[in-house]
């Protein structure tokens, strides 16, 4: 079996640097890898059209690049997502739209495998032998191997409805969540202050959060935009962020990039080279 990154970092203690993908295309994944600053790539697929022959795709653009693949998911597909991703090589899930304690151990079940052969929530799953890329389709199915496996995949939940910070400490306690992540802007929604992400009530929420998972021994992740807004999270003990999404990126640098070419056609001033190239960023 694979080694699970994600989950190495995480039990040595050691801090991790993802970022997000809505693209299906392997290639993004290569170019994230080759940039040596990544420890894995989420692929937000709760946002995103994709397919199964995409999952296993994207698997082997995980194994190319060295890099962990984590799938974020929504409540209905808990079960059938995660056992899909999982056996195309994704070694993560996020789960989205926890609620209550029954739908964190429905998160873990969906992950872990249905065994006798390891105790608790590690054993309690839902997951059986299967025929996928994460076990070479006929090489591992059904080993111990296989079950170890099951077991190293990292779980992570989204606390974002206002059931789940109201019942935080009792969800946070489910045997089997390794990283607890706030969602700011469905909060926000939750408490009909739609659109207001930096209001008080939703600041307070996420600082509950992240003091809750670290007084339970888990970890906390942040999303971030860029690197820029890290650092308020660091000194809160947080050292998991995932940062930027490949449609962000895009959309911020044509914006940009294009009001300053309609500026520069539209002034009668002459445009220099000098001029033009101050404009841009370098590569």
């Amino acid at each position: 079996m694979r080694r699970n990154i994600l989950r190495e970092k995480l039990s040595a203690g050691l801090p991790t640097v993802g970022t997000h993908i809505l693209s299906t295309w392997p290639t993004v994944v290569e170019l994230a890898g080759q940039s040596g600053q990544y420890d894995y790539v989420e692929f937000t697929g709760e946002y995103a059209p994709f397919t199964m022959h995409d999952l296993d795709n994207l698997g082997r653009a995980f194994e190319l690049a060295n890099m962990g693949g984590m799938l974020k998911i929504e409540q209905t597909q808990y079960t059938h997502q995660a056992m899909r991703a999982i056996g195309s090589g994704f070694q993560s899930v996020l789960f989205a739209d926890i609620r209550s304690v029954e739908d964190a151990r429905a998160a873990v079940d969906a992950v872990r495998a249905e065994t006798t052969m390891a105790s608790g929530a590690r054993g309690r799953g839902r997951m059986g032998v299967g025929m996928r890329r994460d076990v070479g389709t006929i090489l591992e199915g059904g080993k111990p191997s296989y079950v170890e496996a099951l077991n190293d995949v990292v779980i992570a939940i989204m606390v974002e409805k206002k059931s789940c910070v109201d019942d935080l400490d009792a969800i946070l306690s489910v045997p089997g969540i390794d990283m607890v992540q706030f969602g700011p802007s469905d909060y926000s929604m939750s408490i009909g202050k739609t659109g207001q992400p930096t209001d008080p009530e939703v600041v307070s929420a996420e600082r509950k959060t992240i003091e809750t998972a670290l007084a339970k021994g888990l970890h906390p992740r942040v999303e971030i935009g860029d690197a820029s807004q890290a650092a308020r999270y660091i000194e809160m003990g947080v050292k998991h962020f995932c940062v930027g999404w490949d449609v962000s990126i895009l959309a911020n640098y044509w914006t940009a990039q294009g009001a300053i070419m309609r500026d520069m056609l539209s002034t009668d001033a002459p445009v220099t080279t000098a001029t033009a190239a101050s404009s841009v960023r370098p590569y």
